[in-house]
């Protein structure tokens, strides 16, 4: 967990893709799509079944290891509407654990909007946390300090000849994107126009390494 400011807030970014407030004891991610595989195998493309029980297990893994009181999933939590439905007994056993053991608030996303029954925890559009608004997708045209995520950010370099990704956070002066915490999940260049036009300029990506948290300038 490697400590910087965002907005005069201090949090921890952890290697794994969230964010620890430490004040108030709060986990949060972003993008966990939670029943992609199903999803997909619905439409004739077999995936292995196993993305949700090992997103959650790493969600467990956090909350016990930050002792985490409470926790905030920003979006697209599942990858559709019913994604709830198809979860297996073990994630649904996970689930309602995590659940019941913090202040759990679902933020919908645009996968599932209309999601009805989250087994747990309560449904918000959006949420707010030491001054800082909590949404699924960063609203350009609002000027207060914000973390969203929806853009799953990778930071994208070519090395001799080869391009090398990692997930990343983009940070600029009002605007916090977090990565995608889902282990199926794919991702967009921290340095797209979309999402440098959504952050503004001096866009950064941030990535933690063991104790420290490397940054690299985005062009804009």
């Amino acid at each position: 967990m490697v400590p910087f400011s965002f907005c005069s807030v201090d949090l921890l970014a952890l290697g794994e893709g969230g964010l620890f407030h430490t004040p108030t004891a709060s986990l949060l991610f972003a993008d966990l799509h939670l029943e992609k595989a199903s999803s997909y195998a619905r439409r004739g493309q077999m995936l292995p079944p196993y993305d949700s029980i090992e997103t959650l297990r790493r969600v467990l893994a956090l909350v016990e290891r930050t002792e985490a009181k409470a926790v905030y999933c920003l979006g697209d939590s599942f990858h559709d509407r019913r994604g709830s439905e198809r979860l297996a007994d073990e994630a649904l056993g996970l689930l309602a654990l995590l659940t019941a053991r913090t202040r759990w608030t679902w933020i919908v996303g645009n996968h599932d909007h209309a999601i009805a029954d989250p087994l747990g925890g309560h449904i918000v559009a959006e949420a707010e946390l030491a001054g800082l608004v909590l949404r699924h997708e960063a609203d350009r045209h609002d000027s207060r300090p914000e973390i969203s995520g929806h853009y799953h950010p990778r930071y994208m370099v070519t090395l001799r000849g080869r391009r090398v990704s990692r997930p990343c956070f983009v940070i600029g002066a009002t605007k916090l994107i977090l990565p995608s915490f889902g282990v199926l999940t794919g991702g967009m260049d921290a340095a797209d126009p979309v999402i440098l036009g959504t952050v503004g300029v001096g866009a950064r990506a941030l990535i933690p390494v063991q104790e420290r948290l490397l940054g690299f300038p985005l062009a804009a």
